[in-house]
């Protein structure tokens, strides 16, 4: 990983449908060399995908929350039967392993708090293994770079 790749991430990351030609000019390299580092990201694995940035409220999304979750037992079937319970939800954007007080992070997303509730009461509710569940709600946000 040099600059140079580095730079093509950076601007790949604001706007991931530039044109190679575009791209090629931000960074200073001609078209074909360009291409050539692009390909060889894509195809090492740096860059995985490309992916559309949706707008919550325009796709019916008005309620984001994080949730901690422990789990009662500290095990691994624990953690695989929880990850799989989780993994079929779709409200669950993004689940993460953590260390601390509590195994697991959720980005959770729901049409209002109505809906969160349900998702709370009728998915996390029901998985044996969690313990405890604590929800932290999204009021804004000022900053957010995933895509």
């Amino acid at each position: 990983m040099d600059d140079m790749n580095r730079k093509i991430l950076r601007e790949l990351t604001r706007d991931g449908r530039i044109s190679n030609l575009d791209l090629a000019a931000r960074v200073g390299l001609s078209p074909s060399a360009c291409l050539r580092r692009v390909q060889e990201l894509e195809r090492s694995g740096v860059i995985k995908g490309y992916r559309a940035v949706l707008d919550p409220i325009k796709t019916g999304i008005g309620f984001t929350a994080y949730v901690t979750v422990g789990l009662n037992t500290h095990t691994k079937a624990a953690q695989e039967a929880f990850e799989r319970a989780i993994s079929r939800s779709p409200e669950v954007r993004e689940c993460h392993n953590i260390t601390g007080a509590w195994e697991y992070i959720l980005r959770i997303e729901a049409a209002d708090l109505t809906a969160y509730k349900a998702f709370h009461t009728e998915v996390l509710g029901t998985v044996p293994q969690v313990s405890s569940i604590t929800s932290y709600v999204v009021m804004a946000s000022p900053k957010d770079e995933r895509a």
